[in-house]
């Protein structure tokens, strides 16, 4: 009972902290991302936090199995390195003794993310695509993001604007560079507002600015300044959305069986097992010289992660390319491991029989 209490208290502890760690360089990483894309204009200001959200949905699943088994592997190599190990041997828990608290601590871990791979990610990656489908077919001047030159649609205009409202229907500062039959024109306002015509044609109304246009190269730029003057908002053709595998329901992915859902499946239902399956590596991989530094399990321990998840890419697109059937590819990988998990339990075993 102490061992079981002491090994779960070390495995949360450690996991806890591995999954805050990774969870932080992630965030990061996609944060410096979408605030790139929206310093170009490519998205809102106001929609990084509403994809970030969603992409941290996305990433949760493989976050969490890497968390659990570094958790582990950690664990397990800090019990070597310290001669813990060597008291627990002594007092009968062999290295085959270490599955109870492994699989007690797992379990729930691997449950979750099952339940994040089979229905919450879908969820938040289809949301994700909706909301990216909505954000390029709005207009040109619901684009427009403040202090950011954003290029319409079409490629004839500029714009810019220093502030606007919540509404967007108030704007200040405007600058509009536009390009019509070859001449160049600049307009700047102090002010405007949106106006529905009638006939529901949307206008920006600019108040009290003024109007370059020339042709470049030549001297016949001329200067109007109006107090009042509409531009034509073009409202861009309405894209259709299609939905990718990722973001069907696993009901859908099992309703209709094509090569590229089947495919999707093989990857949602590999994460689960492949977390299961991760958390046992690290029993025999944990195994160190006290002497010695961890650097070389956690080296190991990174080639083997990726060399597994890269593994279930290929099986996934195997699947879709009908190269394998969906059990093969499904069961295929973790049966391997499986294999690798018995090696390696057998050359850490033996050797301690062999001396007794």
């Amino acid at each position: 009972m102490i061992f079981l209490r002491a090994t779960l208290r070390e495995f949360t502890a450690s996991g806890i902290a591995v999954l805050l760690v990774l969870i932080a360089i992630t965030f990061t990483t996609q944060l410096i991302r979408f605030l790139g894309f929206a310093a170009k204009g490519g998205i809102p200001a106001d929609a990084v936090l509403t994809l970030l959200g969603f992409a941290a949905l996305g990433y949760l699943p493989v976050l969490l199995s890497a968390a659990l088994f570094l958790s582990v592997l950690l664990s397990m190599s800090r019990s070597y390195r310290d001669s813990e190990m060597v008291v627990w041997m002594s007092s009968g828990v062999a290295l085959l003794g270490w599955f109870r608290p492994v699989l007690l601590f797992a379990l729930p871990v691997v449950l979750l993310v099952g339940v994040l791979s089979l229905y919450l990610t879908p969820w938040a990656l289809g949301r994700s695509d909706e909301y990216r489908h909505h954000l390029e077919n709005r207009d040109d001047v619901s684009a427009v993001a403040p202090g950011v030159f954003k290029e319409s649609k079409n490629g004839d205009r500029i714009f810019f604007v220093e502030k606007i409202t919540p509404d967007l229907q108030q704007v200040s500062n405007v600058f509009v560079r536009s390009n019509q039959d070859g001449r160049d024109g600049v307009m700047v306002a102090k002010r405007g507002y949106m106006e529905t015509q009638a006939d529901g044609e949307r206008y920006l109304v600019l108040l009290n600015g003024s109007r370059y246009d020339g042709t470049p190269g030549q001297a016949d730029y001329r200067l109007v300044e109006f107090a009042r003057y509409a531009v034509r908002i073009e409202v861009p053709e309405t894209k259709a959305f299609f939905p990718t595998e990722r973001s069907f329901t696993t009901a859908e992915l099992l309703r209709d069986p094509t090569p590229l859902k089947r495919g999707e499946l093989v990857w949602r239902l590999g994460l689960p097992l492949s977390a299961l399956m991760l958390a046992l590596l690290a029993i025999p991989m944990s195994s160190v010289n006290p002497r010695t530094g961890r650097s070389v399990n956690v080296i190991m321990a990174v080639f083997v992660y990726m060399t597994y998840s890269n593994l279930i890419s290929i099986s996934q697109s195997w699947v879709e390319q009908e190269k394998l059937t969906p059990l093969v590819g499904l069961l295929g990988v973790h049966l391997l491991m499986a294999g690798v998990l018995a090696l390696g339990l057998f050359s850490k075993v033996l050797p301690f029989y062999l001396r007794r």
